[in-house]
Formats: C-alpha cells, sequence, structure tokens
C-alpha cells in the first residue's frame, strides 16, 4: 500500500472508533464538505465481495483484510480518502495522514446500541470495547503519536465541532517531503 504522503495530493484520514461513536456520519460529512472518497470499510468489503462468511454472534460479516488492503492500494496511494472501520491496526500506517478516534460516553453509546437493537452479546462486547479503550489503545499501538488526534462524539454538535476540525486541518494539509 502506499509509502508515503509525498505523492498524494490530498491526505487519507482513518475515522475509527467503537461501533456507534459516530464514525460513517462523521466521515460522510467531512467528505462531503471536502469533496473527498468516503470509504466505510464494511460496506466496500460487501460490494466488493471481500468478507470470509458470517458472524452470528456479531451479527456481521468477516472482513477479510488482506483482500481489502490490496482492494484500496491505488486509491489509497492517490490520497484523498476518509475510510472509517471500527479496527485499524490491519491497515499499513502508512497509508494515513491522520487517525480520528472517536469516543463517546458509555452509558450515550449503551443507549445507541440498544436503538440498534443489538443483541445483549454484541450490546455487552462493545460497551466493554469502549469502557477498557480497546480502540484508542489499537490506534497508540499501530501509528504514531503526531497524527493521531481523539475527538469526542457524544452529540450532533460534537460531530460539527469535528468535522470543522478536522476540514481545518486538510486545508492546511501539505504532504511530507
Amino acid at each position: 500500500m502506499a509509502q508515503n504522503s509525498s505523492c498524494r495530493k490530498r491526505p487519507n484520514i482513518l475515522i475509527t472508533g467503537t461501533p456507534g461513536t459516530g464514525k460513517t456520519t462523521t466521515a460522510a460529512a467531512l467528505a462531503e464538505v471536502m469533496e473527498l472518497r468516503h470509504i466505510n470499510v464494511g460496506d466496500f468489503a460487501n460490494e466488493e465481495n471481500l468478507t470470509n462468511g458470517w458472524d452470528d454472534t456479531f451479527d456481521s460479516y468477516y472482513i477479510n483484510e488482506d483482500l481489502v488492503c490490496d482492494a484500496l492500494e491505488n486509491l489509497m496511494e492517490e490520497g484523498g480518502n476518509i475510510v472509517d472501520h471500527h479496527a485499524c491496526d490491519f491497515f499499513p500506517k502508512c497509508c494515513f495522514d491522520r487517525v480520528v478516534v472517536l469516543q463517546i460516553d458509555s452509558s450515550v453509546l449503551y443507549d445507541r446500541f440498544i436503538k440498534r437493537g443489538y443483541s445483549d452479546h454484541k450490546l455487552a462486547s462493545n460497551t466493554e470495547c469502549q469502557i477498557f479503550q480497546v480502540l484508542l489503545e489499537e490506534v497508540k499501538e499501530n501509528y504514531p503519536d503526531d497524527i493521531v488526534i481523539i475527538l469526542k462524539s457524544a452529540s450532533l454538535e460534537d460531530i460539527t465541532k469535528n468535522v470543522e476540525t478536522l476540514t481545518s486541518w486538510i486545508s492546511n494539509w501539505s504532504p511530507v517531503v
């Protein structure tokens, strides 16, 4: 995948966080405002047949991470992508110029899961993931600190502010040479 950002004219941004934190909403709004490509990894994997079956426990597809990375290689080298996914450890760190971790209070997240109709197992697992900050730790282990930003995403006002923050960053971004 992309070796460095110097050949990209526009940055690549990963938006990650526990399911229900507003990744897709934030990514879609940012992509629209900045005229960038939004890639929801789950949807992309399903549309491109990059899955390895169905997980009954979590009511979702198993994503073939190697196939996803291969399929995204040219797009990532091009730049101008807002990628949203709850996992991030399988992407090469050179793919992203900014990694955004969305966080939310566990009680707000729990209510969102209830509204989505999550099974008890999926609800408990995802709530624990947020409480123990599993995805934040995953990001810290896989990406340089200087490209990571943690943003609160509990309300539409937060999402609006986050899009404004990221819009400003993109507007001032220049490739590493």
